[in-house]
């Protein structure tokens, strides 16, 4: 066969290219053809589909996305914002945070394990590329019906995969949640998180820049899995008429990926390379082109000296492949002996694969021969532009008309009690022990909360005890009533879960999950969401650092609900004062903060008793959330509160449970005048959290709320065994425990 090299595809411009299969559109391939002046070859090909699809380019979404630059509030902690394989943050003391949230969904469909595993190899291999040490990870997962035979295939097999790989790098997994609804069946999202530390003067970036530097390939080997995996898997839409795509997923070897980061480490200590990317989706595809395209000249690249496990690969497959713990580092000639010997030192495999030219051109040769020759921003960086269609969908109306306020509430207090039992013991609200159980959630020691606390709390200086916590949110219910106000209350709430830990909220990284783009009903709720997002960014002073977006989630017609699910990072001066949800004290006073108003829309009570959804999500105001945090860390600093938990799924009675039998002590409590016994247990109004207070604090908290102008009310005080709602009922903490706990483990286990 005929080696297709740039001779000749420019001898032969007419010979037939599979541009379709590669999931390109016919105005694409022509699109390509004009940038080269020629037919591109089979190898330029494969980069050019893989680099343009919908999971490497953002063409449906970046006309969008570009709000969250237009809007971004100024923030004196920003360090490296969007563009870069993830965003920096000052957190004080000279030290640097880099944190991201990425997708791995279809993968995780296809193959449970490995796909969710290799999730989480490829977001910690980005926060390693800034140039920081991974310190700890969080998984926001999103599965079908709990009882659905898939859910209890894939379920098992997405955290399994997500403790091992986790487990073996020896990361703590701090944070995350588990939903299950109907609408992820055949869709499950798998989003991973990573938060990296380093001082300020080791951060790195991905550029290929200096004529001469050598372009060093170091890592596993590469092989056949992978190709055409997240970059043309992501970019499509399942249905029963297409072959599997099993052999797409990648596979992972943590105790490779382990090796490679200390490798990295040892080698950014004594400042051995000049740019750095890590291979992920699109893999050695990406890692070239935007390496060379972020630079100031062009690369040549000699692929048959990439280090294969399978020597049949052709170079197309070589492209494409996305097989993991690989990285390309940009090395001055005078460092290359220095980083072989590190490599070599730590069993890591690194080959000098080409060099950086002073030219303008991203050359790749096989055996001698010229296969590529493009210009790589026209890869990496200026792919298709899509303004897609988008309207408002037809049934919105009538779905948000279709009020949750007419269902049918309970009449007497022993149908309230039975209500509140059945909402625990519910998939959402139950205890997700289980799960999190097969996490390592405090290897490195520097743990200080991890779930089910509101946010996880990493230290970062052991000296100074400084820092971090971070909350993923996203409730697509809400989404699907108004995606506008569902994006800004997944940014609510994830705000809110860090302050209530005593932290300062800082920034922003989201994955933001969709239905096909080619849908103008999904992309008016990208659209909505998108903006909502950027707008609630601006007035919280929280800037988007970096993200994922993850489009095609659905199955034949069937589109998830909108599911934009957002991490907040904070800072926390002081981790010894950081401020746990557990009630531990009898005698603490209990203080619901904020306004409890009727809001039921998209609630868990509709959907746990009455399987409803329809209304309007709660009312949305970020100034009211603004205060809310800043008096709960002034709170947490001065010591004037022992335990808070913020209000949202669920409401109240769920946070109470939670708290109760975290802390192992009851409850009592009185409604508060002005609202019935089930509005007070059930609504989700936001902005709202609960807060136990010590009784010599009382006063100076209270005054401290309405000083500031923070409704607080005093609903009861922690005691006892049991959570008893005076005139309404009591439940035993033991029987509260076994409908929360048991629920998970006879559905999946």
């Amino acid at each position: 066969m005929t080696l297709d090299t740039v001779k000749h595809a420019t001898e032969t411009p007419e010979s037939a290219q599979p541009w379709a299969e590669l999931g390109l559109k016919e105005d694409e391939y022509a699109r390509i053809r004009e940038i080269l002046g020629r037919r591109p070859t089979g190898a330029e090909l494969a980069m050019y589909s893989v680099m343009w699809s919908e999971h490497c380019s953002y063409k449906s979404s970046k006309v969008h996305l570009k709000q969250f630059g237009e809007k971004a509030p100024e923030n004196d902690a920003l360090l490296v914002g969007i563009g870069e394989n993830a965003g920096v943050v000052d957190v004080g003391q000279g030290y640097a945070v880099t944190f991201k949230v990425e997708s791995h969904n279809h993968p995780s469909y296809i193959e449970p394990y490995q796909g969710a595993a290799t999730g989480v190899g490829g977001i910690v291999r980005d926060i390693l590329a800034m140039g920081a040490r991974p310190v700890a990870v969080v998984d926001p997962l999103r599965f079908g019906a709990a009882d659905h035979p898939d859910t209890k295939r894939v379920l098992p097999g997405v955290v399994a995969g997500i403790g091992g790989y986790g487990n073996c790098l020896g990361l703590p997994n701090i944070g995350g949640e588990v939903v299950f609804d109907a609408c992820y069946q055949g869709n499950p999202l798998v989003n991973a998180g990573c938060i990296g530390v380093m001082k300020h003067e080791d951060i790195h970036l991905a550029k290929a820049s200096g004529a001469g530097n050598k372009v060093i390939l170091y890592g596993a080997r590469t092989g056949g899995d992978g190709i055409g995996g997240v970059s043309v898997l992501a970019s499509e839409t399942f249905d029963d008429s297409k072959p599997t795509k099993r052999p797409a997923v990648q596979v992972g070897d943590p105790f490779q990926e382990k090796l490679l980061i200390e490798c990295t480490l040892e080698i950014f200590k004594e400042k051995l390379v000049a740019g750095i990317q890590d291979l992920g989706g699109a893999g050695l595809s990406c890692a070239t082109s935007e390496l060379a395209s972020a630079g100031s000249g062009g690369m040549r690249v000699e692929l048959d000296s990439v280090p294969l496990r399978d020597a049949t690969l052709s170079p197309e497959e070589i492209l494409m492949s996305e097989s993991q713990e690989r990285m390309c580092a940009i090395v001055e000639p005078q460092h290359v002996e220095r980083f072989m010997e590190i490599c070599e030192k730590w069993d890591v495999i690194a080959t000098v694969i080409g060099e950086v030219t002073d030219g303008e051109r991203l050359e790749i040769f096989w055996h001698g021969e010229q296969i590529v020759d493009v210009p790589p921003r026209t890869v990496a960086h200026e792919g298709p532009v899509y303004h897609r269609p988008y309207e408002r969908p037809s049934w919105q109306d009538a779905l948000q008309a279709d009020d949750a306020g007419k269902l049918a509430r309970p009449t007497t207090s022993a149908e309230l009690k039975d209500q509140v039992l059945k909402l625990v013991a519910s998939p959402n609200q139950a205890s997700k022990a289980w799960i999190t159980d097969q996490y390592d959630r405090f290897v490195q020691g520097n743990t200080v909360l991890a779930q089910p606390e509101d946010s996880g709390v990493i230290r970062i200086d052991e000296e100074t005890n400084l820092g971090v916590a971070i909350a993923t949110d996203g409730n697509g219910r809400y989404a699907k009533l108004d995606p506008y106000a569902g994006a800004q209350l997944a940014l609510a709430e994830a705000y809110r879960n860090v302050a209530t830990t005593g932290a300062k909220p800082l920034a922003v990284s989201d994955c933001l999950n969709f239905g096909s783009p080619e849908d103008p009903a999904v992309m008016w709720q990208f659209a909505e969401a998108t903006r909502g997002l950027a707008d609630a960014c601006q007035t919280l002073g929280t800037p988007v650092t970096g993200g994922n977006v993850s489009l095609y989630n659905q199955t034949g017609e069937t589109a998830i609900h909108p599911t934009p699910v957002v991490a907040v990072l904070g800072v926390i001066d002081d981790v010894t004062r950081r401020t746990s949800q557990a009630f531990t004290q009898e005698g603490q006073l209990l203080y619901l903060l904020g306004e409890t108003r009727e809001e039921f829309g998209g609630s868990a009570w509709s959907q746990v008793i009455h399987e409803h959804l329809g209304g309007l999500p709660p009312q949305v105001d970020l100034e009211r959330e603004r205060l809310l945090a800043e008096i709960l860390i002034s709170a947490s600093r001065d010591g004037m509160i022992d335990a808070a938990h913020d209000l949202s799924d669920g409401g109240l009675i769920q946070a109470l449970v939670e708290s109760c039998l975290r802390g192992g002590t009851g409850a009592r409590l009185v409604v508060p005048d002005g609202l019935d016994a089930f509005t007070f247990l059930f609504s989700e109004s936001a902005g709202r959290a609960v807060v136990a207070v010590p009784r010599s604090e009382e006063v100076r908290f209270t005054d401290m709320c309405t000083v500031r102008g923070l409704p607080a009310t005093r609903i009861g005080v922690v005691d006892g065994e049991e959570i008893d709602v005076q005139g309404e009922f009591s439940i035993p903490l033991s029987e509260l425990r076994t409908a929360h706990e048991g629920t998970i483990p006879g559905l999946i286990a």
